[in-house]
Parts: structure tokens; sequence; C-alpha cells
């Protein structure tokens, strides 16, 4: 069953040193290239799918992004690590179990202005799911591209895009050719609180499938030490959706951190 729940690094900075500063911070509240190591909780609780079921579902991910430098260019790598829960077989029993890992290395360009943020790289989807009712069976590779954007200190946006298609052996499944769009904004409430939206619009290009939510989040930035933790719900539902096994409504929520 093909699916691609994808979801964006959020990590979120709020000063201490005052007005200016906060605000500062809390235009790179959700920045998916912010250049600090970052380790993420996050969660989709499904409660209806598309097709005959009547079965929810639910995806676990770690998820662990890093800066780095090769020579005289920056990057960021981030790893996903799924844990999913799906209703699978003619009986639509529970399976869990670790999904297909994916990686990807974005390289990030000099736009000469440090509030604007673009990267692009590859991605590398390993055939790692336990069962093979949870993954694709094959590696897959593709690439993905961010932008950011957060020269207004009160509202922020960018999108992140992503493709992969199935290499080598498929294992007698069909060959995967997965396309995502995450739009994103943010809109800063004060006080470390903020709301928006970062929905990942799904779509497989082989079969016709597609799933396009919308949704609407509410966020609280924390500083403890040198630890920021940023705490989110975003309710999403379907406004538009194409093929079985789809999520109709699903509740994303995330304690991200950042270091």
């Amino acid at each position: 069953m093909k699916k691609t729940f994808i979801a964006v690094i959020a990590a979120s900075i709020i000063s201490n040193g005052g007005i200016a500063a906060a605000q500062d911070a809390g235009a790179q509240a959700n920045n998916p290239l912010a250049n600090t190591t970052a380790f993420n909780i996050q969660n989709y609780y499904i409660g209806e799918l598309t097709g005959d079921s009547d079965k929810d579902a639910n995806q676990f991910i770690l998820r662990y992004a890093k800066p780095f430098s090769l020579g005289d260019s920056n990057w960021l790598m981030r790893l996903s690590v799924p844990v999913s829960t799906l209703p699978v077989g003619t009986n639509m029993s529970d399976v869990t179990d670790l999904g297909d890992i994916d990686v990807f290395a974005a390289y990030l360009f000099d736009t000469g202005n440090p509030a604007v943020s673009f990267g692009i790289g590859p991605e590398i989807v390993a055939p790692t799911a336990q069962d093979d009712r949870l993954g694709n069976e094959q590696w897959q590779v593709g690439f993905a591209n961010v932008y950011f954007n957060a020269t207004s200190s009160k509202f922020q946006y960018g999108y992140l895009l992503t493709y992969r298609n199935g290499i080598g052996d498929t294992n007698g499944r069909e060959r995967v050719k997965l396309a995502a769009l995450q739009p994103f904004g943010f809109y800063q409430l004060g006080q470390g609180w903020y709301t928006g939206s970062a929905p990942a619009w799904t779509f497989d290009l082989d079969n016709g499938d597609y799933n396009i939510p919308l949704g609407l989040r509410l966020g609280k930035v924390i500083q403890a030490n040198d630890t920021v933790y940023n705490m989110f719900v975003e309710p999403q539902y379907s406004v538009a959706h194409e093929g079985d096994g789809q999520p109709k409504w699903q509740i994303f929520f995330a304690l991200n951190m950042q270091f």
C-alpha cells in the first residue's frame, strides 16, 4: 500500500534577550533549513481512511537533522525513521512495525539574505520495512527541495518538495513514483505561541492516487537552557483525494527539540 506521510522539520527559538531578538527568533521558528541540530518526535493519528475500511491508522516518526560542511559548501542532513500502524490484508487487521527509512541532504544556497533559505539535494529511501505491507520493497532515489522566507517577523512561509523513483528489484511490486508538496505558513501570536499549517500533499504518479489535506496548527515554543522545545497540534482534513487507503482526516502533533 503506497503512502507518503511527510512532515516538515519544525524547530523554534524564543530569545530572552529583548523584544527585537524575540521577534527575529520567532521569524525563524519553523525554518526546515535552520542551522542547528534537531531531534523531533512526531505523530500522525489517522482517524479514517478512504475506501471500504472503517479502521484508523497511525504513523510515529523519529526525525534527526544536522547541518554539515563539505569544503566551502553548507548542507543539511535529515533522517526520518517511521513506525507505522496500518490495517492490511483481507481482514484489515492492524500491523505495527518499522517502515522505510529515508534520508536527504540539502545543499544550502547563499541567497544573499539571511532571512531567506533555499536548499536542494538528493534523497534516498531504504527498504527497511519489517513487514512488506508497510513499505514498498525497493530502493528509491530522488530529490528534496526546500524554501523558507522569514523576512517578516510576523508571518513566515515556504515549501518542501520531494520526488522519489524506485530503482533495482521491485520484488514483484509496482515501481514507485511518488511526489509530495508540503506548503507551509506560520503566524506569530506572541509569547511563544504561533499558528499556521504544514499539510503534506502526496501524489502517486504511477496509478494517479493523491491526497490534499488542509489543517490549522496551534504551537507553543519554550526555551530551557540550551534546548528549544516546540510543541504543536494540527488537525488536518482531506479536501481532495483519489484512491483507497488515503487519510480522510488526521491529527498531526509533535515535540521538536533544537540544540
